[in-house]
């Protein structure tokens, strides 16, 4: 049956069309005679609407348009890791070789069919194969074994024969069976999710590196949180560092209509960096999706279903996925663009009222689960998001959506930002609803004091709070000298604890027992001064005591030095006062 039509109307990236055959929403649709990529968005009595991946610009009425048959699918297969796509899955590697400028309607498989891989078998003639059922293995690179699985739409079978382990390519079909072919190569429905065997609870804690989020607001291995942010708080530099320092197996980092000055940094830089795990480069097990503010609208849309739909996939094998989006703001607009040129009627502040729907589908598909198949695994996905919402207004839709399908707000601060506070984290806002499931890992895994010194760090933060409206009554003077010292103390953990450095080799990343143990010495410096001034030391005492510097020295040592080196330091200051406490007593005497 021959699927073709003609342009009937454009509307920028919307284009509308007669049609006498059947189609289906989110069909391929090829338009021009440049064989431009679009979708069918919307379907009424004899019309399709179709929203274009590309630039449109040049195309007339009545050029034709053909449509495939088939929904928008993405590629899988070994050789993503390490890859960087725009957001249709057109490798931009490859695309580069071709000049500057990306020709319109070039279509180019995501992964090469041409690079042999080593393929070893784990199953043999006679097995029965069940859907998500490991084939055999393929090293992909030192950090990932890729496993190769009957896809999850497998119909049960035997296998009739399988190819001895060697070398082959992609698209060779590796095992045959009574339900079909098996290879290395898959393709699935980017809007459709890969089902899983079962849920399972969220009891484990993506460990990001970064001192203010492990301890006081811990994201769940396949939670989902949502970063929100002003221009230039942060969103992008706290998104790149989770990227690099967290515990997950694979990255997969998606530059939604950002800036293309930003990924560029991300393209320049993370083919650099070493991984922190292993003796390779970060690059290997990360993909880059870079889809900025000049390309096309309506591809930002489909960037994301892009990456998550790669995500799945490692999910599958078995390994822990952190999928980031900076910014889901930016495709909330593309959602916004396509709904007024589509006539829709408006939501608040003019996106689709069907904005939450979209963004709950993306972030259900996040999770921690029981795979399908054999053997038997344990795969996540944790999905963090950065939102910009204008002004850095919260209320805003965008963001207001994210927070009720997230589990943890991470709210960044303009006056933290520009007081070069980073990661300028909101500790007042801020919160995780992941924390009580997880309560068991940190007292197992790190200490059974990590909740106390949560407590004490979480106490300390509020109470300065509170000092800090009564100073603005009494002024400073009026305070007790335990008050000043509290005051003064949290500048301490703010300055120590809470800010990290980025360009710091050691301070960049800090794992768990080495923030439990710094947040123990700390919480060791508040009982001694706070001891010392309730038994007659004078606070003036340790005014030319050079804190701030020694500890930031302190920190930037390793936890066995680190912890060693405070115990000195501490009990020098711990003489001082004892000291200040006997001139005390002489003084009244």
């Amino acid at each position: 049956m021959r699927r073709e039509s003609t342009i009937w109307g454009i509307a920028g990236p919307v284009i509308r069309a007669g049609v006498d055959f059947p189609v289906s929403m989110y069909e391929v649709v090829h338009v021009g005679r440049q064989r431009l990529l679009g979708e069918v968005v919307r379907i009424q009595k004899g019309t399709v609407d179709i929203q274009v991946y590309e630039n449109a610009d040049g195309i007339a009425v009545g050029d034709p348009l053909f449509f495939s048959g088939n929904l928008l699918s993405v590629e899988l297969a070994p050789g993503l890791l390490g890859s960087v796509f725009d957001g249709i899955g057109r490798p931009l590697k490859v695309l580069g070789k071709e000049g500057p400028f990306l020709e319109r309607g070039r279509s180019i498989p995501t992964v090469d069919r041409s690079k042999l891989w080593h393929f070893v078998p784990l199953l043999k003639v006679g097995d029965r194969v069940n859907p998500g059922d490991v084939v055999g293995t393929v090293k992909e690179c030192d950090a990932v074994e890729h496993r190769i699985m009957a896809p999850p739409d497998f119909r049960s079978s035997e296998i009739l024969s399988i190819l001895a382990e060697g070398d082959y390519t992609v698209n060779t079909v590796i095992a045959t069976c009574d339900g079909g072919d098996i290879s290395m190569f898959q393709r699935w429905d980017v809007r459709r999710s890969r089902p899983v065997g079962k849920r399972l609870n969220l009891d484990r804690p993506l460990i990001t590196g970064q001192r203010v989020l492990d301890t006081l607001f811990p994201l769940a291995l396949g939670g989902a949180a949502v970063l929100p942010g002003g221009f230039g708080t942060g969103k992008t530099v706290t998104q790149q560092s989770i990227a690099k320092w967290c515990n997950a197996d694979v990255i997969i980092y998606i530059g939604c209509g950002e800036r293309g000055n930003e990924m560029t940094e991300v393209l320049e830089e993370f083919p650099e960096l070493k991984d922190p795990y292993r003796d390779a480069p970060l690059m290997d097990r990360m993909i880059l999706i870079a889809n900025t503010s000049n390309m096309p609208v309506a591809a930002r849309e489909a960037s994301v279903y892009l990456g998550i739909t790669m995500a799945e996939y490692y999910r599958d094998m078995g390994l822990n996925v952190a999928i980031m989006a900076d910014s889901t703001s930016r495709w909330a607009e593309a959602l916004r663009e396509i709904g007024g040129r589509l006539e829709e009627m408006p939501g608040e502040e003019g996106y689709p009222a069907y904005l939450g729907t979209r963004l709950a589908e993306y972030y259900e598909r996040s999770g921690r689960s029981v795979l399908l198949g054999s053997p038997e695994r344990e795969g996540s996905i944790t999905v963090i998001n950065a939102v910009s919402p204008a002004g850095g207004d919260f209320s805003e839709p965008v963001t207001q959506a994210s927070l009720r399908l997230s589990g943890v707000f991470w709210a960044l601060d303009k006056a933290l930002a520009q007081q070069r506070h980073f990661p300028s984290i909101q500790w007042n806002q801020s919160y995780s609803l992941y924390e009580q499931e997880m309560e068991r890992f940190y007292r197992e895994e790190v200490s059974d004091l990590w909740d106390d010194l949560k407590a004490f760090l979480r106490g300390r933060l509020a109470l300065e709070r509170e000092l800090r409206n009564l100073v603005q009554l009494v002024g400073r003077d009026g305070l007790s000298d335990k008050d000043k010292w509290i005051l003064s103390f949290v500048d301490i953990l703010k300055s120590v604890y809470l800010q990290q450095n980025a360009f710091d080799d050691v301070d960049a990343s800090s794992s768990l027992k080495k923030q439990f143990s710094l947040l123990s010495n700390l919480k060791r410096l508040d009982d001694v001064v706070v001891g010392a001034l309730s038994s007659g030391a004078r606070l003036e005492t340790i005014s030319d005591f050079p804190m701030v510097r020694d500890l930031l020295d302190l920190r930037g040592q390793n936890e066995a030095s680190m912890d060693r080196n405070f115990s000195s330091w501490i009990s020098k200051l711990e003489e001082k006062l004892k000291a200040s406490v006997v001139e005390v007593e002489d003084e009244t005497l």
